[in-house]
């Protein structure tokens, strides 16, 4: 019979200490993470950094970047071939083509949409704008334009305006927009609504009234034909115009030789009569003895 082998001479299976230590530390997460990818990611930066040290080889990859953006950026698909203003007149569509010169073709790519925009507005007629780029290569702009609604007359031009106060445009004379109300004074610009209002409360008025005055960037004067003015007060003129009309409707106040209605002081206005109305009411007083 084989002798029995003794158990106490077989090898050890289990690792070393230091082994174990060695394959834990390589199971770590931090460590796993820098053999998979931090390593390779260091030789291939290496290798990049090494390549790239030469300035002719960077200048080569540079112009191939350049190149390879050109032949996208130039591709038909995103070509601009013309421009399209819609919502505009024949004049604010010229004055958009002079502001925003653009030689066709241009890569999309080249055209900064926002900056064109803010051109555009920046136009004293244009009160919105939009732009896009259409399918098949167009510019597309569409434009809000501002509708004049008073006649504003400076010492130096006539202006058109809008709803809002904001300047729409020049025009030689009044005659040319005799359908529009007209102010006048310096600051009127900034005080619209309030002639707008004032406007609405003297259309009894009809005809007769011929525009409103700013005076002294503070108060407004209505005035009319014949020479008649209607001096309102800086708080409450709408309540103080329509006051005047009333009574105006009531006595004939406006029909009568009066030349100036002031309503400055609202618990005591005053009028002015015309010169030859002060003459004919002195005659009258000699005439009946009074104040003698």
């Amino acid at each position: 019979m084989r002798p029995l082998k003794d158990d106490t001479m077989r090898a050890d299976p289990a690792p070393s200490r230091l082994n174990y230590r060695m394959q834990r530390w390589l199971l770590t997460p931090g460590v796993r993470l820098l053999l998979r990818a931090g390593i390779p990611f260091a030789l291939v930066f290496g290798a990049a950094t090494g390549y790239l040290a030469d300035e002719g080889r960077r200048d080569a990859v540079n112009m191939a970047f350049v190149d390879m953006r050109h032949s996208i950026e130039q591709r038909p698909e995103f070509m601009v071939n013309l421009m399209a203003v819609d919502g505009a007149g024949d004049s604010v569509a010229s004055d958009i083509r002079e502001f925003v010169p653009i030689d066709f073709p241009v890569s999309s790519f080249d055209l900064d949409l926002e900056t064109i925009r803010q051109t555009i507005i920046g136009l004293y007629p244009v009160k919105e704008a939009s732009v896009r780029i259409r399918p098949g290569g167009i510019l597309q702009i569409d434009v809000i334009e501002r509708v004049p609604a008073l006649v504003w007359r400076t010492r130096d031009s006539v202006e058109l305006l809008d709803e809002t106060g904001a300047h729409v445009g020049f025009i030689q004379s009044r005659a040319e927009r005799p359908d529009l109300p007209l102010i006048a004074g310096e600051g009127a610009d900034e005080h619209v609504h309030e002639a707008t209002q004032l406007f609405a409360s003297a259309a009894p008025l009809g005809d007769r009234l011929r525009g409103l005055v700013r005076i002294g960037a503070r108060r407004w004067d209505v005035v009319l034909d014949r020479d008649q003015r209607i001096l309102l007060p800086v708080k409450d003129p709408v309540q103080a115009l329509e006051r005047v009309i009333a009574l105006s409707e009531a006595d004939d106040m406006l029909e009568r030789d009066v030349t100036v209605i002031d309503m400055r002081l609202s618990q005591r206005p005053t009028l002015r009569m015309s010169d030859d109305a002060v003459k004919e009411w002195w005659q009258i007083r000699q005439i009946n003895g009074i104040g003698q």
